[in-house]
């Protein structure tokens, strides 16, 4: 007995390691990286939140892996979105100066970094379609993942396919959690229960092209379902991207 009580013991301290399989490698062609740019501080946006919602049981991660990047400049108008971080408002800076533009916007989606009219069905699945025929310019891995003290570690691994044509070539890592609930008590969806999937929750990046050992905070208010995300970008917009769902790792 007392053998048997040290063994749960011990295990109940352990660090959750994930088995050996739980290991992800991007395709040989190019994956979409659809990114929503999102507030709950704005009464426009949960229709396109629904819409990404919907996306993975519609279009394969072998084809396209989404994130919702929630953003703050909204919190003045009285409800200040809980999800949202300043690197999310930089990027989506970055991204509309990459799109030539100086207007930020929510709802907002890009697909390889490129604008996109996400609420034009058949637009959207020929622009995914234009990406995915085209060779990947990079490979993604990801493994090693384990868990303890509230942090997910993975060992991230990126290649260029012709490392010499790239601009200023870098890799971000993330976590997306889905199933979230939010009751809204004040600004322009006040009453509202919004709710919202695909949420960025951790951020790590850029990183340099290589093999890197990352190190994630798992939020206290995170449920089971978390997936990385994975992808490599330079100057000229996103070469690919990659997911591991958490869940396949238990």
């Amino acid at each position: 007995m007392r053998t048997l009580i040290a063994a749960a013991v011990l295990a109940a301290t352990m660090p959750t390691a994930y088995a050996a399989t739980c290991q992800a490698t991007s395709p040989k062609n190019t994956v979409a990286l659809v990114e929503l740019y999102t507030s709950q501080g704005c009464s426009s946006c949960p229709p396109a939140d629904r819409w990404l919602s919907q996306l993975p049981s519609l279009i394969d991660s072998s084809r396209a892996v989404s994130l919702a990047l929630h953003v703050g400049y909204w919190d003045y108008i009285g409800w200040k979105d809980p999800f949202a971080k300043r690197e999310f408002n930089d990027r989506q800076s970055q991204l509309a100066a990459l799109n030539r533009s100086t207007t930020r916007y929510t709802p907002g989606v890009f697909v390889q970094g490129r604008e996109t009219n996400w609420s034009q069905a058949s637009s959207f699945d020929a622009q995914l379609r234009a990406v995915n025929q085209r060779p990947a310019a990079a490979t993604i891995t990801l493994d090693k993942v384990e868990t303890q003290g509230g942090k997910v570690d993975v060992r991230a691994h990126a290649e260029l396919a012709a490392p010499n044509s790239a601009k200023n070539p870098r890799m971000i890592i993330a976590l997306v959690q889905n199933g979230i609930s939010t009751k809204v008590t004040s600004g322009e969806n006040r009453g509202e229960t919004l709710a919202n999937d695909r949420v960025t929750r951790a951020w790590s990046g850029p990183l340099p092209i290589g093999t890197r050992n990352v190190s994630l905070s798992v939020p206290s208010t995170a449920a089971r379902d978390l997936a990385l995300v994975a992808f490599v970008e330079d100057d000229t917009g996103v070469l690919q991207a990659l997911q591991l769902p958490l869940a396949t790792c238990s």
